[in-house]
């Protein structure tokens, strides 16, 4: 009986040691999961643990460890490769999840040490922490390490070198060679014990550098908006005092004109004129969105650049000129927002179809709320609920956004839904 039970544990924790290194390793790589995309990573789970087992039946269970290699990490830095569509960063995340199933191996060992227990007592410890470790793994460190695979293909060079020498000594010493087995349990756990150290250590730092760079980015997308704001009031200006100077010389014909047509009694005439001069002055008056003088220097600009790129929009805006929110931070908020929807309606507009943008914003009960919607007809893809891109330079606004939801104890909600962009925002502004 105690046999069957032996069996069945060394069983389970085969495929639960598989289980626990093919999430790990998916965790790691930087993959916007699709539904055909999951479909895939599960199929490939499951063929690979069904290979391991064909295998275990039909070879002696002594050769697997030798074959592992070949029948589990080379398949699934394939797959990997074809979900991420990259090739280092598969191997990287593959050669990192076995790292860390060290783990199971050294709390393992432990154990038996603590208890004075064998080979069963370890092969029990490692099926109890598994599900606990990797919960842990996949909430702490998968973050930490999917920054460093955006970063350059050095750097992830550099990142995979801890790995991949733990890979290689784990197997060399271990597997292929029996000269762990000869070393004090000191000696033998040493290697394991640095690279692990190592990793992590670096895995923290890369991530904390990550942060400040992205930081950095934040803060000079917003001193760009701002000087790219202050630009378009200026030319504003200019033009407003183009026109005033242009007014002022008309103004000398226009009391000339109206003087004659009295003087020979057509003033029906004059009437008609001084209606459309009014009527020119008019047009030429500035647009009041709110009351909140910075809101509405963005709206009228953007309402501007629409009403040249052929776009319309819509505003209702309901904004106080006292808000508890810092003018850059709502001046970034609304410049980020209307420039990511008029950049997709200028594309649409571009290909002869029309497109507008729908504005709301305003505040009641302490929290100041915004919606944007706009027509949206290319694919968008998400991950974790924020629209991402892999162009150079794009992206900055988005995160801007979510950085001031963030800020404020707000929420955000990005949705792409019957052809049209949704983008919702919700900030607290009482403290």
């Amino acid at each position: 009986m105690m046999a069957y039970v032996t069996t069945a544990v060394y069983v389970l924790n085969g495929a639960l040691v598989g289980i626990f290194g093919m999430v790990l390793s998916a965790s790691f790589c930087d993959i916007v999961w699709t539904a055909k995309k999951r479909l895939i990573m599960a199929g490939s789970m499951a063929a690979i643990l069904l290979l391991q087992g064909g295998l275990s039946l039909w070879l002696e269970p002594t050769v697997i460890p030798y074959l592992y290699p070949f029948i589990t990490h080379l398949p699934l830095v394939l797959v990997l490769c074809l979900l991420n569509g990259k090739l280092l960063w598969p191997v990287v995340s593959v050669l990192t999840a076995y790292l860390c199933c060290q783990l199971r191996r050294w709390l393992a060992l432990l154990a038996v040490v603590l208890v004075s227990g064998g080979e069963l007592v370890q092969e029990v410890t490692e099926l109890v922490v598994t599900v606990p470790l990797l919960l842990l793994l996949l909430h702490f460190v998968s973050p930490a390490v999917r920054t460093v695979s955006r970063e350059t293909s050095s750097v992830q060079f550099r990142f995979g070198l801890i790995p991949a020498l733990g890979y290689g000594f784990d197997y060399f010493t271990r597997i292929y060679t029996d000269l762990l087995s000869k070393g004090s349990p000191a000696a033998v756990e040493f290697m394991p014990f640095v690279c692990s150290v190592a990793y992590l250590v670096f895995v923290l730092r890369t991530s904390e550098e990550k942060q400040v760079r992205s930081r950095l980015e934040q803060t000079q997308a917003t001193l760009n908006l701002q000087v790219s704001q202050a630009v378009r009031e200026i030319e504003a200006l200019r033009k407003s005092d183009r026109r005033a100077a242009a007014y002022r010389h008309d103004l000398r014909h226009h009391m000339q004109y109206l003087a004659a047509c009295i003087e020979n009694g057509r003033t029906e005439q004059a009437q008609t004129y001084i209606k459309g001069i009014c009527s020119e002055i008019e047009a030429q008056k500035v647009t009041v969105f709110c009351e909140n003088e910075a809101a509405n220097l963005i709206f009228s600009a953007f309402a501007g650049r629409a009403k040249e790129q052929g776009v319309s929009i819509s505003i209702a805006a309901r904004i106080p000129q006292n808000l508890s929110i810092e003018e850059s931070d709502l001046c970034v908020l609304l410049s980020n927002a209307l420039e990511n929807a008029l950049h997709a309606c200028a594309k649409i507009v571009q290909r002869g179809q029309s497109a507008g943008i729908e504005v709301s914003a305003y505040e009641k009960s302490g929290q100041f709320f915004l919606q944007v919607i706009n027509p949206c007809d290319e694919e968008v893809t998400f991950s974790e609920g924020i629209p991402v891109t892999y162009r150079p330079g794009h992206g900055i606004g988005v995160r801007s956004i979510c950085a001031i939801a963030e800020r404020y104890g707000g929420i955000y909600a990005f949705s792409a839904k019957d052809g049209q962009f949704v983008l919702r925002v919700s900030l607290f502004t009482v403290d």
